[in-house]
């Protein structure tokens, strides 16, 4: 039996399929963007222009408190297990985003938090983040762009 050719085209152009797209085109954008960020520590910008730096790596980006966080809150806020954050957090240690050190509510916990170098590139995350959303708006108008982000916090919530 041979279906129809548009019988399965809901495959494709399903919500949750272009909500991802829409992500990761995004993401790629902003991380295109910090890549050529004069601002950003050169090592980091290498390392985003070659493609090192992916997306998994803005959840660290998007959810360490500036002041710091455990692991365990970072891991809660990206949706991740703690095991995999704790592998983006030994990348972005070794890159000089972030260290680990003495938790002072607790002495048996470690605190990540941002190094010098990461609050330059949370900064150029801030500015990418604006640049990616004004492009948005200037490729679908203005008015398609807040119905858009309306009815994506009304969903998320």
């Amino acid at each position: 039996m041979t279906t129809a050719p548009h019988e399965d085209d809901w495959r494709q152009t399903h919500l949750g399929r272009l909500l991802g797209h829409a992500m990761r085109r995004f993401d790629e954008r902003v991380l295109t963007l910090m890549a050529h960020d004069i601002e950003v520590p050169l090592a980091l910008s290498n390392l985003a222009a070659r493609q090192q730096v992916s997306a998994a790596h803005i959840h660290i980006t998007r959810h360490l408190a500036r002041n710091g966080s455990r692991l365990t809150e970072l891991a809660d806020r990206a949706g991740m297990t703690k095991q995999a954050m704790g592998v983006l957090v030994d990348q972005c240690e070794a890159w000089g985003i972030v260290t680990r050190g003495p938790d002072p509510l607790d002495a048996r916990a470690r605190r990540v938090t941002f190094t010098t170098d990461g609050l330059a590139w949370l900064d150029a995350f801030r500015r990418a983040v604006a640049q990616a959303e004004q492009e948005f708006r200037a490729s679908v108008g203005d008015e398609v762009a807040t119905v858009v982000t309306i009815g994506l916090e009304a969903y998320a919530t």
